[in-house]
């Protein structure tokens, strides 16, 4: 067992912070709002402070009253998750109602292609046809699995481990360990062929959920998939941290800028994994993410909304400068765990 390096006095504080910076932001239904919130559920749950559970209420019965979106997408799916939290906490019905309209639709009516893999979507149109997106694997597959595990729904847990099984096979080199972007089906190919800084993110910090979320998980041999995948891109991820303790917004380019959301996502995967020999990596990471929150809670240079880019210059100029709800909800899901971690042991999965 190896010491976690932090001051659960100012970690405390810093979530503090982040959640109050956050509760501040104009956010409407969608997938910023989806990550933040997720975010705040986790810090409520891991601090057990009954302030962030009624911020994250009123502000939620807020949306609902104004009127939800006409259609759901794959991306705007992203808001279930702070209704599970909802509803386990309160058990008022409206919030599962809701949450299950999600799950119908990703059921019923999400665009799919080749074995029931989830396309990419950002609106009611075939915005990307036959994608996969990584981003796809935290906005629908982790809360499919959560639904699932909640209610005992055994078809809906074969779909969300499903849905990371093609993801892997899609989106991460064999070769490096890393994850692409994107995969289109129709070409064939990753597309600019880029190890994205927050895809990876998504995918490491999904695939450490896993274990932790399904009952008897080695009765699955899909999550031995996400097992094995996992631990060859921490061990790759681990590889390109910077001096910083942070990952860059093209993991393997030093060209790139250090981005802030997918190093709380990759070091946060690193926590829930519980890997002894990560134990450096992580409270490096500890040390450049509490560089990255400002006095006011603003999580700093979380790069914005990011297509699949054309090339390596895209994703380079991506602004950083503006606050954004997916850097607050990372922040808080790495923060929060770090809070209930205390000192790592190796935890098997």
């Amino acid at each position: 067992m190896l010491r976690l390096e932090y001051d659960k006095k100012q970690i405390e504080e810093i979530i503090d912070r982040i959640v109050k910076k956050t509760m501040n932001m104009d956010m409407t239904w969608e997938w910023p709002c989806g990550v933040a919130y997720y975010g705040i559920g986790e810090a409520y749950e891991k601090t057990g402070k009954e302030e962030y559970l009624t911020l994250l209420k009123d502000r939620v019965d807020e949306l609902i009253d104004l009127g939800l979106p006409n259609a759901w997408t794959v991306n705007a799916c992203a808001m279930g998750h702070c209704l599970v939290t909802l509803w386990q906490a309160t058990k008022e019905q409206k919030y599962l109602d809701i949450l299950m309209s999600k799950i119908e639709y990703l059921k019923k009516d999400a665009l799919r292609f080749g074995d029931n893999v989830l396309q990419h979507t950002v609106s009611p149109g075939n915005d990307f046809p036959e994608q996969a997106w990584a981003d796809t694997l935290f906005m629908a597959a982790l809360l499919m699995l959560r639904v699932g595990v909640m209610n005992g729904d055994q078809e809906l847990i074969d779909d969300a481990l499903n849905q990371w099984y093609w993801h892997i096979r899609y989106l991460q080199d064999p070769g490096s360990g890393f994850y692409y972007h994107g995969y289109d089906n129709i070409a064939g190919n990753h597309m600019s062929g880029i190890y994205w800084g927050r895809a990876n993110a998504w995918a490491a910090y999904t695939m450490s959920r896993v274990g932790g979320l399904v009952p008897q998980w080695y009765l699955y041999p899909k999550c031995i998939d996400v097992s094995g995948s996992l631990d060859e891109q921490l061990a790759a991820l681990k590889t390109v941290q910077t001096e910083n303790g942070l990952w860059r917004t093209v993991l393997d380019d030093e060209e790139s800028y250090e981005e802030v959301s997918a190093s709380a996502g990759i070091a946060a995967a690193m926590l829930e994994r519980g890997n002894p020999l990560h134990v450096k990596y992580i409270n490096k990471a500890i040390k450049g993410l509490i560089a990255n929150v400002s006095p006011e809670g603003k999580v700093m240079n979380v790069s914005g909304g990011t297509a699949v880019m054309r090339d390596r210059e895209g994703y380079r100029g991506i602004p950083k400068q503006w606050i954004q709800g997916w850097g607050q909800g990372l922040a808080l899901a790495f923060f929060s765990r770090l809070l209930a971690s205390g000192d790592i042991a190796d935890r098997a999965m």
